[in-house]
């Protein structure tokens, strides 16, 4: 694989740490949690957070099953540049054009007919820090889904993940944190450089 080809994503910064931690361990992207967690944030609050990264990383609004009111919130405060949500939610907002769509398919359910070329795979609870089972998301690989694996990932195990499911890009948040919804730095650029090695050695 080439390294530079591996995608990696901070999900559910904050604090302000979170945010200069992914810029520095240099990740693609940081995601900002909408849905019921310890790690929500509201739409103010996370703009305040991402605004550090505009124009360094993608900012991604990170939701699920949302009213259309929330959404509306999201985009208009936060100005994401992906919003992540469960496929099935996708069909039902009205989106702008130019906005990225990231859908999750989770581990357990029955794939749909019609892939996205491109999705989140997760476990059944998004946040639990447990890690789905990987076979799920090579069988999606295979049938042409470019995975981002989700779900369990730490610094340990990335790089198994990696040489497995040969994903293309990978999204932590538990594994990179000291205390339940707070990132350390220092585990997020072992994170990263742990998931580069794995994907140029892999």
């Amino acid at each position: 694989m080439n390294e530079a080809a591996l995608w990696v994503k901070i999900c559910g910064a904050t604090t302000p740490d979170a945010v200069a931690g992914a810029i520095a361990a240099g990740a693609d992207a940081v995601g900002f949690v909408f849905a019921p967690s310890v790690r929500r944030v509201t739409p103010a609050q996370a703009a305040q957070l991402a605004a550090p990264a505009r124009g360094r990383l993608r900012c991604v609004a990170v939701m699920q099953h949302p009213q259309t009111d929330e959404v509306a919130q999201v985009l208009a405060e936060f100005r994401p540049d992906v919003l992540q949500t469960d496929l099935q939610d996708l069909a039902a907002l009205d989106l702008p054009a130019t906005l990225e769509r990231l859908p999750v398919l989770r581990a357990g359910r029955e794939a749909p007919a019609s892939l996205p070329p491109r999705a989140v795979f997760e476990g059944p609870v998004s946040g639990a820090g447990v890690a789905p089972d990987w076979a799920g998301a090579v069988a999606l690989r295979l049938r042409g889904v470019e995975i981002l694996l989700a779900g369990g990932l730490r610094e340990a195990n990335v790089d198994a993940a990696v040489r497995t499911v040969r994903p293309w890009g990978v999204d932590v948040s538990s594994g990179v944190e000291r205390a339940p919804g707070i990132k350390d730095m220092e585990l997020i650029a072992r994170f990263v450089a742990a998931a580069r090695a794995a994907c140029r050695e892999g």
